[in-house]
């Protein structure tokens, strides 16, 4: 089974919500859409659910044009970041709603509940109304339903946006391997790079109704084609810092110049955008030849083990993320330093001309 958008947009009242955008997604994948709050991942997934209708293109499922094919008429499960369960009935008939209405005999409906419910280990709480569960397995209640109709496509709308951190990583770890056992191509949206990571198999990063890049989860990471991508698929977002290639030297904004290293010694001379991720930001010159930047202190976030260090250079916003405890004062000087070769560089336009090394031998 395959799912297939070809040239498919969405305009509302003049306002593109979707750019025209090409993506097949293949039977047995999980695949995530990770952009920003109204970058268009509910609006591409209502789309693909039958829920809106698209203002131009086809969407083909397993070979068959459903553009114009209620939801009803589809095997789509969705689950939204809302738990959306019956109150008034016991788990076991929340889970089995979707099939009575399929007209299935009691008996496949009960073997096929519990096969859910041992799926979300919610077997010991099939005789419980949703509201005398906990937040995690109220959700685990209406992914179970969601599974349970043995859905080709099923959609998650950031389904753990509302659980608590200890919820939100038991689940992250689970959901992966409920897709495994499913076969279903699984559509799983979120506003966070790290559960994207976590989640594994296929990312399409998304930026103001359009797809920037998509490809397995790993490759879109460390390769971004372009500084877009590159913004969204890091948290917090990648700092960037004009440069200028002439020759063997490359000058930074600040003055500082350094020696072209082999990943750069193609391009030709110009100016160019150096973005380097808030992890690869060092408080100390770590390897030889580290370049050294001025920049101001702005805030310090300590997370525990590790601390966010928000910086000003020459008027562009920066982020490190260090390794340990650091007390800092707020608006001193502070030196940092950075690797080259932790340094994709993009053209002007945004476009990637060279990524880092260390991001192409991972």
């Amino acid at each position: 089974m395959t799912l297939v958008l070809e040239g498919v947009s969405k305009v509302v009242a003049g306002q593109t919500h979707i750019h025209p955008t090409d993506l097949t997604l293949q039977n047995g994948t999980m695949n995530v859409l990770l952009g920003p709050t109204l970058s268009g991942k509910t609006s591409l997934m209502r789309l693909m659910a039958g829920l809106d209708v698209p203002s131009s293109g086809r969407i083909i499922w397993n070979g068959k044009d459903v553009t114009g094919q209620r939801v009803q008429d589809r095997k789509v499960a969705m689950v939204y970041q809302q738990f959306i369960n019956y109150p008034s009935m016991t788990v076991f008939e929340n889970i089995a709603s979707p099939l009575r209405l399929m007209r299935m005999s009691a008996a496949e409906i009960k073997t096929a509940v519990h096969e859910a419910a041992d799926l979300m280990q919610l077997a010991p709480f099939l005789d419980r109304k949703p509201l005398e569960l906990s937040g995690g397995q109220q959700q685990r209640c209406a992914l179970a339903r969601a599974l349970v109709k043995k859905a080709g496509l099923v959609l998650l709308d950031e389904p753990l946006a509302n659980l608590d951190y200890k919820l939100r990583e038991e689940l992250r770890v689970e959901i992966p391997k409920i897709f495994e056992e499913s076969g279903a191509i699984f559509v799983y949206a979120t506003t966070e790079p790290e559960e994207a990571l976590l989640l594994g198999g296929n990312t399409a990063t998304m930026w103001q109704g359009q797809i920037t890049q998509f490809g397995l989860t790993p490759s879109v990471y460390r390769l971004p084609n372009n500084a877009t991508t590159a913004r969204v698929f890091s948290d917090p977002p990648m700092n960037f810092l004009r440069v200028t290639k002439a020759g063997s030297v490359l000058a930074f904004g600040d003055g500082q110049t350094a020696p072209v290293t082999s990943h750069m010694a193609a391009m030709p001379d110009g100016v160019y955008l150096a973005g380097f991720r808030p992890n690869h930001v060092a408080l100390s010159p770590n390897v030889p030849g580290a370049m050294e930047f001025n920049t101001t202190l702005s805030v310090t976030e300590i997370t525990g083990s590790e601390t966010f260090i928000h910086l000003d250079h020459n008027g562009e916003p920066w982020v490190g993320l260090i390794h340990g405890v650091h007390h800092l004062k707020i608006g001193q000087g502070l030196k940092v330093y950075l690797d080259t070769d932790h340094a994709y560089i993009f053209a002007e336009d945004g476009q990637m001309v060279a990524p880092a090394p260390y991001a192409k031998a991972a």
